[in-house]
Order: C-alpha cells, then structure tokens, then sequence
C-alpha cells in the first residue's frame, strides 16, 4: 500500500454497527474515514463529493441497498472500492453483489483484522472474500456470469422503485425521494408487474423479499 492514507466511506443503518467500525478504522493512522452513511442513498451521494478510494458498506439498508449502491458506484465513481460487511453468507447475496462490482466481501463476524485487511487488498486493485465464504461461490460466479437474470434485466431506476415499493412508500413518498412525479412512479411500477408478470403490489413486494432487495422485516 502506498504511503498515502486510503479514503474510506462507511454505510450501515444502524447507529451502535456504524459507530463502532468508525472507531476501529479511526485507530489507524494509515486509514482515514470522509464520511458516514445511514443508507445506500445518502452513501451514493457522498461518493459522488468525496471520491473515497474504499467504501464499507452494508447490504440491508433503506431506500437503496447495499448491492444496489455498488452496482450505482460503479458507474459513478469506478475508482473506488466497494466492500460488504453484512451478516447474509447466502450465496446468492454474494453472486449478486461480484455482480454489481463489489470487490470484498466479509460477514460482520469477522475479526476486526480482518477488515482491515480486506480494505488494504481491495485498494490494491484485488478481490477480498472473508474466510468463512465459500470457493464454490466463487466457482459459480466465474462459471454462471449472469445469474439472476430477472433482476438484473430490470433498469436501475426499476430495482430502485422495486425497493422503495417493497418497503411500503406511496408513490408520492417515492416521487419526493427520486426527484421525479409520482405519475412517473406509477408508470415504473406498471413497467414492473409487466416485466415481471406480477399483478399486484404484495406480489412485488414478495417478490422483492425472495430476491434479497429488502429483507422480511423491512
């Protein structure tokens, strides 16, 4: 790693997560933090001011998710480096986030060690994947390059409504969010059931919940 300290980006929802890996990357010297996130949303935006070279972020967030955040840094910002720190080890969480560009992946059980690690490896250019992950997962990935075709054929403004829906805003709350009217929700929403061949709202927000855009308890 170079002399220079690496810029890092920290997103989670949850205050007592946030705050406590705040403290542990603060406790070295050759790491500084430029902001925190409370959702992938406000992570984005802050991105997009402040060109981190390392974002740790989690995967159940509001308003936008981790995964989705990563696939939208990409674009934005393709030098930095995205890392989930989450406590899905489900393979196909993994899959779908090597899929949105994320470049480390380590479960909130890991040691603290760890993550600093994993920030010094992906700022170097490498993947990352916590010892407790598979090497299938990783064969699969390489093998399957497109898995999850249904969610990734939607556009990126879709997977964005599909979770803001999938967590019970109206289309006026959703409109407000996204800077847009909420006829254009309600048009994006249609869009959805059709594409998907859902009839209704409930059916959205399973399906939303069985492709891990929110979780159950959202």
């Amino acid at each position: 790693m170079s002399s220079e300290r690496v810029k890092v980006l920290l997103a989670d929802d949850h205050t007592i997560v946030r705050e406590g890996i705040l403290s542990l990357l603060q406790a070295h010297a050759e790491i500084i933090v430029v902001g925190t996130a409370e959702n992938g949303h406000e992570a984005v935006e802050k991105a997009r001011r402040s060109f981190p070279d390392v974002v740790v972020m989690d995967i159940a967030m509001p308003l936008l998710n981790g995964i989705e955040a990563a696939r939208q840094l990409k674009k934005i910002v393709p030098q930095t480096k995205v890392i989930v720190l989450t406590m899905y080890a489900d393979e196909e969480y993994v899959l779908r986030a090597l899929q949105a560009g994320v470049r480390g992946y380590l479960l909130k059980r890991s040691a603290a060690s760890e993550l600093l690690q994993a920030i010094r490896t992906v700022e170097h250019g490498d993947f990352y994947l916590s010892s407790d992950i598979s090497h299938v997962v990783i064969e699969r990935f390489l093998s399957s390059p497109t898995p999850l075709e249904e969610v990734v054929a939607l556009s990126q403004r879709e997977r964005q409504i599909l979770q803001l829906v999938a967590e019970g805003h109206t289309n006026r709350q959703i409109a407000a969010a996204l800077g847009i009217t909420p006829k254009t929700v309600d048009t994006h929403r249609t869009r959805l059931k059709t594409k998907l061949g859902i009839h209704d709202t409930p059916g959205l927000v399973r399906y939303a919940i069985r492709k891990g855009i929110v979780q159950a308890d959202t």
